[in-house]
Order: structure tokens, then C-alpha cells, then sequence
């Protein structure tokens, strides 16, 4: 006799009495069905995270012999390598906070105001004289506190405000920016505490102390999105927030927390734009939150919210540090250089759609 498969229970039907228990259903797939690709098959894992990233080293080591074949020496030099480090460190702490506000659902456009801000409230008279009479770290704590600060505000607006995210870090980009001007009296603020600048501008064992900050903020990061219950947190707020909210996550406060963390950020990196440039000024940190949601998105996060990678915005961090570093070493306008990253965010996006839509239809 043949082995009779009696049939799945759908949706509306009687559920199964528990004293009775249904006989075992065979499990292997329907005959004629398209098998969904193995996460441990090649097909599967180029469509999963490490696909997306190796296609971003791909991206990043095509960049590197385009400079090495247009400017040779120049572009493979230690120094240079060096050079290009420290300019993707500032815009990486940006991104990192970025890349927790966009997993979450969010969007945050104020964080380049917000580190001028930082930078110019770190280095006013009283700051710096407090800092002579202490210690250097009044000046840290003090960009750090204004950058929460600002980033809480945000969240505070957002989330208990109802205001949309757009409005609120758009009206904070506004307000941020001609505060650190009536401070400054739109003038530079240079650095006068030796201690300070003696600290930051280190460099242990051959390398930048603002490329340690980076890499620190960037395992912070990862870890915090990966294996705690707050980035559990944020991937569910961000994927479905009326499911977070009903399996128990405080979605208001969670919100608030993540602006929080990108404020954090932004202050942190206006600490370190003052290592850079030994000047506190409101121009500092002009147009980087483009820079920041655009490094996040050729990383590889949804802008839509629901899926985030730490590893991923820090490679598109690099890309895009690399790519201007080449035009730089092969005397090519900005003009250019804006055509080429904008061609990058719309072919990112384009692959993001494509991947959720295959998402969706397996």
C-alpha cells in the first residue's frame, strides 16, 4: 500500500485535537518547487551579508589598482594610505552613528551641524581656559556632551513629538549650524591647549590616533548592533515597528536612545576634527551627513530601516575616502568627483531594490 500524506492545515481550519496528535509530515520539498538557495551554498551566500561585502572589497580593490595604474607610487605609498585613513576616520564615526539611526527606521541630516557645533563650543575661551587650569579632557567631554545633547533633542522631538524625522534633524542642521556661528562670531577657534593637540595628533605604533578612535567606535559599534539585545532591538524597530511594540519594546525610548547615539558620534567626531585641523569653526563638518548616509547606503543598509552592517558602512567609508583620494592624485575636479559618487549611491540603491525584491518573491 502506498503511504497516504495527509494534507497541512490552512489557515481557518479545525486545529488538530491535542489527544490526538496528527501523524508526521514529510518534510521534503514539493515536487516541482524551486528550492530556496542554502545561506552555505555559493548561489545563498552571495545573496546573504558576506556576498554583499565581498562585492564591496571587490568595488574597493578595483578602485585601488585604478590608482595604482593612473598614479603609481604616489597613490601606493605608505604615506598616502596614511593620508587616506585619516580622512575616512571623521566621516566613519559619522557613519557609524548613521548606520544605527537608518537600521532603526530613522534618518538623521544634522550630523555635520552638529559637529561644527561641538568643535566650536570645545574651543571657546572659558572651555580652553578651564581646560589650561584642569585638564585637556574638559575639552573631549564638553564636544561630547553637546553632541548628546543635540543628538537627545532630536530624539525627544521624534519620538515623543510625533515630529518626522526629516523636519526635526533638518531644523536641527539649521539651528546647529547659526549656533556655532553666533558663538565663533563666524571666526576661527584655534587650539590652545598643547596637551591636547600633543594627545590626538600621536600616532602609536605608526598610525593616526584618529584612526584608532575609528576602529574603536567601529568595534563598539558592531558589537553593540550584533550581539546585544539593544541592536536586536533596533533591527526590529526598524523592520516592523507595531511588532516591536507588541512584543514589548519601548519603541519612543528606543528611538530617543538611537539619536542619542548618533549625536554621541558627532561629537566624538568633532573631537577629532579638531586633531585634524586645530581649529574649532562652523564651517567644520559642512554636507558630511551626505557623505555619512551615502557610505551607509553603498554599505549596504536599508534606508527603509530593518537591516543595518557596521562592517559594510565602514567599507563604504573606504570607497568613497579612496575614490576621492584618487581623482585628488590624478588632479581631477570636485565637479567630477560628485558625478562618480552620486553614479555610486543610485547603482547601491538600484542593488538594494533588487535584492529585496528577490527577497520578497523566495
Amino acid at each position: 500500500m502506498s503511504e497516504q500524506i495527509p494534507p497541512l492545515a490552512t489557515a481557518g481550519s479545525v486545529p488538530p485535537d491535542p489527544d490526538h496528535p496528527a501523524p508526521l509530515q514529510r518534510t521534503g520539498p514539493t515536487p516541482g518547487a524551486a528550492a530556496a538557495p542554502s545561506s552555505r551554498s555559493p548561489r545563498g551566500l552571495m545573496h546573504g551579508a558576506s556576498g554583499r561585502n565581498i562585492g564591496l572589497v571587490i568595488a574597493l580593490a578595483v578602485l585601488c589598482a585604478v590608482g595604482v595604474a593612473t598614479a603609481g607610487d604616489r597613490f601606493a605609498s605608505l604615506d598616502n594610505i596614511m593620508t587616506i585613513l585619516r580622512l575616512a576616520a571623521v566621516i566613519g564615526v559619522l557613519s557609524i552613528g548613521m548606520t544605527f539611526v537608518i537600521t532603526g527606521g530613522g534618518i538623521d541630516l544634522s550630523v555635520g551641524s552638529v559637529l561644527g557645533l561641538a568643535s566650536v563650543w570645545a574651543t571657546t575661551i572659558a572651555t580652553q581656559t578651564m581646560a589650561q587650569d584642569t585638564h585637556w579632557i574638559v575639552m573631549v567631554l564638553t564636544a561630547l556632551a553637546v553632541g548628546t545633547v543635540c543628538g537627545l533633542v532630536n530624539g525627544v522631538l521624534i519620538a515623543y513629538g510625533q515630529v518626522v524625522a526629516f523636519i526635526a534633524t533638518l531644523a536641527m542642521m539649521v539651528g546647529a549650524r547659526g549656533l556655532a556661528e553666533v558663538i565663533a562670531n563666524r571666526r576661527t577657534q584655534i587650539v590652545r591647549v598643547p596637551e591636547f593637540l600633543d594627545v590626538f595628533r600621536a600616532e602609536p605604533l605608526g598610525v593616526s590616533v584618529i584612526v584608532w578612535i575609528f576602529v574603536v567606535v567601529a568595534v563598539a559599534g558592531w558589537v553593540l548592533l550584533n550581539r546585544t539585545t539593544f541592536g536586536r532591538r533596533t533591527l526590529a524597530v526598524g523592520g516592523n515597528p507595531e511588532a516591536a511594540r507588541l512584543a514589548g519594546i519601548r519603541i519612543r525610548r528606543h528611538t530617543m536612545y538611537l539619536y542619542a547615539i548618533s549625536g554621541l558620534t558627532a561629537g566624538i567626531a568633532g573631537v577629532m576634527m579638531l586633531a585634524r585641523t586645530t581649529a574649532g569653526s562652523s564651517t567644520n563638518g559642512q554636507l558630511y551627513e551626505l557623505d555619512a548616509i551615502a557610505a551607509v547606503v553603498v554599505g549596504g543598509t536599508l534606508l527603509a530601516g530593518g537591516r543595518g552592517t557596521i562592517v559594510g558602512t565602514v567599507f563604504g567609508v573606504l570607497i568613497f575616502s579612496t575614490l576621492t583620494n584618487v581623482f585628488t592624485q590624478n588632479n581631477l575636479s570636485i565637479s567630477a568627483q560628485s558625478v562618480a559618487k552620486g553614479a555610486i549611491i543610485v547603482l547601491a540603491v538600484l542593488l538594494q531594490q533588487r535584492f529585496a525584491a528577490r527577497s520578497r518573491s523566495s
